[in-house]
């Protein structure tokens, strides 16, 4: 029985849950919904690099051969073969990864949400780079640490920097392989002595790796994880490799640490999805990403060169922009004048977004910034989206 006129409810929201504020690029995305609109905003891979038959295929046999295990709860650290495989190919002459140190995750952005859980406490000191990965700061924010800003340069995060502020801090965030949201990599010199400054001082290192397969030349850098397994917390996605849909992540860290992950994550979500992993394993047990990611490497290269091709035509000098050598976005510094805020609203009045640089600083925003993406938009688009730009930067300069 319903009741009559019942007195409305007057929420009583946390104090976390006041200060939660959503994506600025989500709230983009619903803009960019509209066929007509030339999105440069998201950093969504690719669906023309989707293997679709591969993945119904597994899909099918794994419910055809395993089905009952595949649909019933697991464990919390995840399919055991899958973990594994990936134990293996982490591994190399220099450190040996153990299965028993990862832990299969919805998605990499829950590992930075249970690292926050875990290591984070309220005003604790917490490093990042200038600018960072939205996410990661959205995560990291609910548990209200003090960041502080490591700054950059064309080679990565400077290890001196993180010398000296990094006394104290609770974990140092950083994305070696073509940075969300620059394109930067951090250089092989700098990634031994970022990894000796966090190791001297005491600081853990996450080693966030979503985009370090997509190299559009020569061979990925060494991983931060086999510098120092002991130190280095590193996060691996099938979402840049495989598809993003099916939120497949996994955390590599100390035994230690990572079981008290799992108690993160049993309070939240007990288990990633069971006949998902055992999917995912089936498609890349026998090899298929040495021939799959190649194939993803040649089709983004070729949309970065008309990228910044058509930079190079469209945009006046006064603009700079960063040559990414793999991985998914460009970043361009406007003149000092021109706020990208007010530039996207311009240029969403002619059906062309992007994101503002804003939302990726932690602290003191440099509002001529913005972060392009060049995957998902045909070269015909991508010319006519920047020309489109360049015009627009042109007459506010």
């Amino acid at each position: 029985m319903k009741l009559e006129n019942p007195n409305p409810i007057d929420w009583k929201f946390s104090v976390r849950a006041e200060q939660l504020q959503g994506s600025v690029i989500r709230e983009i995305l619903k803009v960019t919904q509209r066929p007509e609109v030339i999105s440069f905003a998201g950093g969504l891979p690719s669906p023309e690099t989707f293997p679709v038959d591969r993945m119904r295929a597994a899909f099918d046999k794994v419910l055809l051969e395993n089905g009952k295990t595949a649909l019933q709860y697991g464990t919390t650290d995840g399919y055991t073969p899958l973990r594994e495989f990936l134990a293996d190919s982490l591994s190399n002459a220099e450190s040996k990864i153990l299965p028993e140190q990862i832990m299969m995750v919805s998605g990499s952005q829950q590992a930075l949400d249970l690292v926050g859980k875990v290591l984070i406490d309220e005003g604790s000191k917490v490093l990042v780079e200038t600018p960072s990965y939205l996410g990661a700061l959205q995560a990291f924010s609910v548990y209200q640490p003090k960041i502080e800003s490591i700054e950059m340069d064309e080679h990565g995060i400077i290890p001196a920097d993180v010398a000296a502020k990094g006394e104290g801090a609770r974990l140092l965030y950083a994305l070696p392989n073509f940075q969300n949201p620059t394109g930067r990599t951090l250089s092989v010199e700098r990634r031994y002595e970022l990894v000796e400054t966090c190791a001297r001082l005491g600081v853990p290192l996450i080693e966030d790796n979503p985009y370090g397969d997509l190299c559009y030349r020569g061979d990925p850098l060494p991983k931060l994880l086999n510098m120092n397994p002991g130190g280095v917390i590193y996060m691996g996605s099938f979402s840049k490799v495989l598809t993003p849909g099916i939120r497949l992540g996994y955390v590599v860290a100390p035994i230690t640490l990572i079981r008290k992950m799992e108690q993160a994550k049993q309070a939240s979500d007990l288990h990633t999805s069971t006949l998902t992993q055992m999917a995912v394993y089936e498609v890349i047990k026998d090899g298929f990403l040495d021939q799959h990611i190649p194939t993803i490497r040649h089709f983004y290269s070729g949309q970065c060169d008309v990228m910044l091709a058509a930079m190079s035509k469209y945009f006046p000098a006064t603009v700079t922009w960063t040559r990414p050598e793999g991985g998914m976005f460009i970043w361009v510094t406007l003149p000092a004048q021109i706020d990208s805020n007010r530039l996207l609203e311009a240029a969403l009045a002619q059906n062309v977004a992007f994101v503002p640089g804003v939302p990726f600083y932690a602290n003191n925003p440099a509002t001529n910034t913005l972060r392009l993406s060049f995957v998902t938009v045909s070269p015909e688009r991508i010319n006519e989206g920047i020309e489109k730009l360049g015009n627009l930067i042109k007459a506010m300069s």
